[in-house]
């Protein structure tokens, strides 16, 4: 059976555009990608995937192209990533891209919000923001979307590089840089270098490069001029000024241009949000969002994927951030936690996973932050933390499993409880307990 060409696979895309790599999830008319992973193959599934609705599905094992509707190409996935470096250079939309260590999807969600207010705007669904959900992503950009907002994720370098080369953005920002996924970027300037390489791709293109006053090594790891830059925050050359008002817990504030000022009464807790706020707002006026309607969208928007998300339960009161964490998203958080005027404080914190040879060092950092501080009602959970804390007086958990069953005729009554910890923690677990 001979090869398909992408030249061939994107006629065929263009007539079935609804792309799917699940075959337990094939709509009629879809075109099913047969992935592999180290515990699964999805070519074992394409003629269940025909079954179930897809109008072609595209293998790269020669065994399993038994029917004209199976298309065979060399490798499904850099098959599916030609795909849409292909869609992208016939997409003629703005499409801005953003990455970051912390507040990436934050910052995504009160964009799409913000550009929601004007324009159709595709963006980038939950964090699928790697080498599969990025090309995913731009081939779901549709005649009637009239921007595109792409997250991009690394954990090595030389990945953002190649999700630019799919996502071609013509506007971008990096949110932050700091220490995270250690094991796969080596240093904090790996982590920098691998950033940055949006910045590369946007002075290549052409396009813009929006930041953050604050960030001055971002500014000055830029390949432009300062006076080149979309500057947002409390710096003279700002195009778009803000400043902290409030944040017990929730995040006041007001920004403004020189014509128009606007004030901001949030639903995210956390004063590190306030960077986040103000890139959304910044890149809503940029593209001629009214600032009013700006305001309205960023005070509207409700956090509901773990990310400063605040909840009121029957015993207690919670700040929710479990969908990730590392060194500087923990210390911010803690922080801020510190700074907030509530009582009885409780930390219920879980282990920053992918810190390779320095995790010992950055657990006990955090373990040294909440002693200084007087922090009494603490609890760790993973066992990165068990071992930072073992000569301390603090309560300590190898995993959820042990921390529920040390709870489960006890619980927390009354309590203002920060949970944080990394996704692979699944602190999300402990929720009904509280």
């Amino acid at each position: 059976m001979k090869l398909t060409t992408i030249d061939e696979l994107y006629k065929i895309y263009n007539l079935y555009p609804e792309i799917t790599t699940d075959s337990r999830n094939c709509k009629s008319g879809s075109l099913f990608f047969a992935l592999k992973g180290d515990n699964f193959n999805g070519n074992k599934f394409a003629l269940s995937a025909l079954e179930s609705g897809s109008e072609y599905a595209i293998v790269d094992e020669p065994e399993f192209a038994v029917s004209e509707k199976i298309l065979l190409v060399d490798n499904v996935l850099e098959a599916l990533q030609e795909l849409a470096r292909m869609h992208r250079d016939n997409i003629k939309i703005p499409v801005f891209g953003i990455t970051g260590t912390n507040g990436k999807t934050t910052t995504k969600e009160l964009l799409k919000a913000v550009l929601d207010k004007k324009y159709n705007v595709l963006a980038t669904e939950g964090n699928l923001n790697n080498h599969i959900g990025v090309p995913l992503t731009i081939l779901k950009i549709r005649p009637e979307h009239e921007i595109a907002i792409i997250e991009m994720g690394a954990n090595h370098p030389g990945e953002i590089e190649f999700l630019c080369s799919i996502s071609k953005p013509d506007f971008g920002l990096i949110t932050n840089v700091g220490k995270a996924h250690l094991e796969g970027f080596g240093s904090l300037e790996g982590v920098y270098q691998t950033k940055t390489e949006l910045y590369k791709s946007l002075y290549d293109r052409g396009g813009k490069i929006f930041v953050f006053s604050g960030n001055e090594e971002l500014i000055r790891r830029s390949p432009l001029e300062r006076k080149d830059l979309v500057i947002y925050g409390d710096s003279q050359d700002a195009v778009l000024k803000g400043e902290l008002k409030y944040a017990n817990p929730f995040v006041e504030f007001c920004f403004s241009t020189p014509s128009q000022s606007c004030d901001v009464t949030s639903r995210l807790v956390g004063a590190y949000n306030l960077p986040n706020f103000l890139a959304a707002a910044c890149v809503g006026a940029y593209f001629g969002v009214d600032l009013k309607d700006i305001a309205v969208a960023l005070s509207e928007y409700e956090p509901s994927n773990k990310r400063s998300q605040f909840i009121k339960t029957e015993n207690n009161s919670l700040i929710l951030d479990a969908y990730n964490a590392n060194p500087g998203s923990m210390g911010v958080a803690l922080k801020n936690f510190v700074e907030l005027d509530a009582d009885n404080k409780t930390l219920i914190l879980g282990d920053m996973r992918e810190l390779g040879e320095d995790s010992q060092k950055e657990h006990k950092q955090i373990v040294d932050f909440i002693i200084e501080n007087g922090f009494e009602d603490v609890y760790l959970i993973g066992e990165e933390f068990y071992k930072a804390a073992t000569d301390k007086e603090l309560n300590c958990y190898k995993n959820v499993s042990e921390f529920r069953e040390s709870f489960e005729n006890k619980g927390l009554k009354n309590r203002f409880i920060l949970i944080k910890g990394s996704r692979g923690i699944s602190l999300e677990k402990i929720i009904d307990m509280l």
